[in-house]
């Protein structure tokens, strides 16, 4: 099958995102981040305030290995499509069928419905300071990953399945990751992820110490990051605002994420696994080693 102008468009975009130019804002950033990166590694190493804050970081590891506190409802997913003049889709299986485009029609506001859900969740968690940190967190690793699992729905793939777990967990390391080199990790397991699927490689499934040591990994690497990145929550007055601010800015990250690497996914389905951006070089393993994840290990 031919490539359409408008998936023509859709991969150019999605090369796009995954090599993006940065200007001069996203310099800036780098310069910013660095001292307020030590600074929170100052926090977190204080007596008693990085104690505390690490054991409640710790309530992210349960919360990604409980597959309930992020799961959707595939049928109320199918039923939309249904709704929008698709009478034949009964299964995930029958998504692939589709037009990307008119997946993404069905698609629509997704991410403005989580971006705001985020918002709202984050301010009222930063109103309460560093109390409220313990309580935040989890919240929005849970809020994030049930996004994932609506957008890898929409476009046809099985969240309850292990790669289709640990696509998303990696979708939050990539989200959440403050340096290119973790990025790249990251990303490097998301390409192998995509391609070994859109080949029909039969998965070998992962033995379940495994999967939950790797999992447990992509926790701790996010309690440390997001953590450091909360810590401005502190400050009375300011808390609302950077609470609210970084768990909008931190799920804009996801659901873009979600968004391009999964319509990614779909096109490869139907066009091959030769239409998946290699950017960065596929993991040659599913241990996981983020370079910015060395100090404040959580488990």
């Amino acid at each position: 099958m031919n490539i359409t102008t408008y998936e023509k468009k859709a991969l150019k975009e999605i090369h796009d995102w995954k090599n993006p130019n940065v200007g001069w804002f996203g310099k800036a950033l780098k310069v910013i981040n660095e001292p307020l990166n030590t600074a929170g590694n100052a926090v977190l190493a204080a007596p008693y305030v990085g104690e505390a804050l690490q054991k409640a970081v710790k309530g992210l590891i349960s919360v990604c290995n409980d597959a309930a506190q992020w799961s959707v409802r595939p049928e109320a997913i199918l039923e939309e499509f249904r709704s929008d003049g698709h009478e034949h889709i009964l299964t995930l299986d029958n998504i692939s069928k589709l037009k990307l485009e008119d997946v993404d029609k069905t698609v629509g506001w997704l991410g403005a419905k989580y971006k705001s859900l985020a918002l709202a969740e984050g301010a009222g968690a930063g109103a309460a300071g560093i109390a409220g940190i313990a309580i935040d967190i989890p919240t929005l690793i849970a809020l994030n990953l049930r996004a994932i699992g609506e957008y890898a729905t929409y476009y046809g793939f099985d969240i309850e399945r292990q790669e289709e777990r640990l696509f998303a967990f990696n979708i939050l390391a990539l989200s959440s990751s403050p340096a290119d080199a973790s990025k790249n990790v990251a990303m490097a397991q998301l390409v192998k992820i995509s391609q070994q699927v859109a080949k029909k490689q039969t998965w070998k499934q992962l033995e379940q110490h495994a999967f939950v040591k790797i999992i447990q990994q992509i926790a701790s690497s996010l309690g440390v990051r997001i953590t450091k990145a909360k810590l401005a929550q502190i400050i009375p007055v300011a808390g609302a605002v950077v609470g609210g601010g970084f768990n909008a800015y931190f799920t804009s990250n996801v659901c873009d994420a979600a968004y391009y690497l999964y319509r990614e996914r779909f096109l490869a389905r139907t066009h091959g696994d030769s239409v998946i951006n290699e950017s960065v070089e596929p993991a040659t393993t599913f241990n996981i080693d983020f370079p910015d994840a060395l100090e404040g290990e959580l488990v």
